[in-house]
């Protein structure tokens, strides 16, 4: 959910993931940001090539600048991208793949959409091409984000181009100053009592940030992270909505307590950015978020650079409670030219163009979270080191069929993986940030929340 994600409206995204407003300037003139294919087309001049849609985060930006001069001069197959915001290239996706159009060969998509639009047929499954590439070495892409882009057919619909999960940040050395020791496996009421000792540690400073902003990739992405570890869920296995029932009504209390009391300044207006630029500037001591933040938390230029611990997302009941998200892959079924679609994912997506990467623009920037070696390459923990092995496990040990302690309808941990889940979803998140602001209470918020979900959840029985 940097999926959330990033994400993702998200927002799986996020979702999680920081965009850059500069890049604005280059999505509002697609001619020249998506070079002479930006309108889908072919580009002109002949020979073999692919239409690539997808959002305009900084790892894909770097992709785009790689790819004519190291795929296109080994393979002959030019690329003609389409890069658009991630609300706007979510609404785009959604069009094209749904009416089958086949302007575009490849699009960006995430672990929500990929089951979604594999079980409508709207993806290419990659089992037999991408997967089976030996230069590939589909083994390497870490069990859990394999499992999140699998259907429930069994097929693979979309290969990782990054991935990411959540877990707990927090300043080290505002820790020790006050005396504080991070559990090794933090549970959530000892957050919240580390949270009340650490605000206050310096002037200004909150104990936690945690995601206020209304949005399904917003506050809902770590807020239904904790309903799970609470014992949650949004529905039962036969379609039972479940939003004000007791297990989720004392997560969701307890996370809007615990953001009212030693939450950032502004928390209703607050997601992933807004967080991360509170605990970048020592407005906060702990943050729960994505670990695709870790990077820019521990880059060179941070103001927080070396004084950051990574613990794993807090759990209660569960044994791990992290989100699962990754921007991959996905073909589109009516495409006249998966070869050489096929051939553009296996590139993008493997080993060797990390090392690309890793060579050409710094370790730092390599898209992780998404294979093992990654984390056994020395070049790569040279800068990543501090938080690696946390975000590895991290991602390891999220399951998106089981995240919680109940048989789920479907896939998901910090989303239900249905197409009603994106509007059920962001009205249920306007809800809890009205509770956080103050304006309703708790119960109030989820009993009309409960109502929503309801409609959701009887077309699924009856159908």
């Amino acid at each position: 959910m940097a999926s959330n994600d990033t994400d993702r409206g998200r927002a799986p995204r996020r979702r999680s993931t920081v965009r850059l407003t500069a890049l604005g300037a280059c999505t509002a003139l697609l001619a020249s940001c998506a070079g002479a294919g930006g309108s889908g087309g072919d580009g002109g001049g002949g020979g073999a090539s692919v239409n690539v849609l997808m959002v305009n985060n900084p790892q894909m930006l770097d992709l785009q600048k790689l790819t004519a001069s190291d795929f296109t001069k080994d393979t002959g197959i030019k690329v003609n991208f389409t890069v658009l915001p991630e609300n706007d290239v979510r609404d785009k996706i959604s069009q094209e793949f749904s009416s089958q159009a086949g302007t575009y060969d490849v699009a960006s998509i995430s672990n929500y959409e990929a089951p979604i639009y594999g079980k409508n047929g709207w993806l290419a499954p990659l089992d037999d091409t991408v997967a089976k590439d030996p230069g590939f070495d589909q083994a390497d892409i870490l069990p859990s984000m394999r499992e999140s882009l699998t259907g429930a057919d069994g097929r693979l619909y979309a290969e990782p181009f990054y991935g990411e999960s959540s877990f707990l940040m927090y300043r080290k050395d505002v820790f020790e100053a006050k005396g504080l020791t991070m559990p090794e496996r933090p549970t959530w009421q000892q957050v919240a009592d580390l949270a009340a000792k650490a605000d206050g540690a310096e002037s200004g400073m909150k104990g936690i940030c945690l995601r206020g902003l209304p949005g399904w990739g917003e506050v809902m992405a770590p807020l239904t992270t904790v309903v799970n570890t609470f014992g949650g869920t949004w529905f039962t296995k036969d379609w039972q909505a479940q939003v004000n029932a007791p297990a989720f009504k004392e997560a969701t209390k307890f996370y809007v307590d615990l953001v009212r009391e030693h939450g950032e300044a502004g928390a209703p207006q607050a997601g992933f950015a807004e967080c991360l630029g509170a605990f970048q500037q020592g407005k906060t001591a702990m943050w729960y978020d994505a670990t695709s933040a870790a990077g820019i938390l521990d880059s060179a230029d941070s103001p927080v650079a070396g004084k950051v611990g990574y613990a794993p997302a807090p759990v209660v009941k569960t044994d791990n409670s992290g989100w699962l998200y990754t921007w991959a892959w996905g073909v589109q079924k009516a495409s006249k030219r998966q070869d050489d679609a096929a051939k553009f994912v296996a590139w993008a997506s493997g080993k060797g163009y990390e090392e690309l990467v890793g060579e050409k623009l710094g370790w730092a920037r390599v898209p992780a979270g998404k294979r093992t070696s990654t984390y056994e390459n020395a070049d790569y923990l040279k800068v990543a080191g501090p938080f690696a092995k946390a975000t590895e496990e991290a991602i390891a040990g999220a399951d998106p069929r089981d995240p919680g302690v109940q048989p789920r309808p479907t896939l998901g941990i910090q989303f239900v993986d249905i197409p009603e889940f994106p509007d059920l979803g962001t009205k249920v998140s306007q809800e809890i940030a009205s509770a956080i602001a103050g304006r309703t209470s708790v119960d109030a918020a989820l009993d009309k929340s409960q109502q929503l979900a309801e409609k959701v959840a009887a077309q699924y029985r009856n159908g």
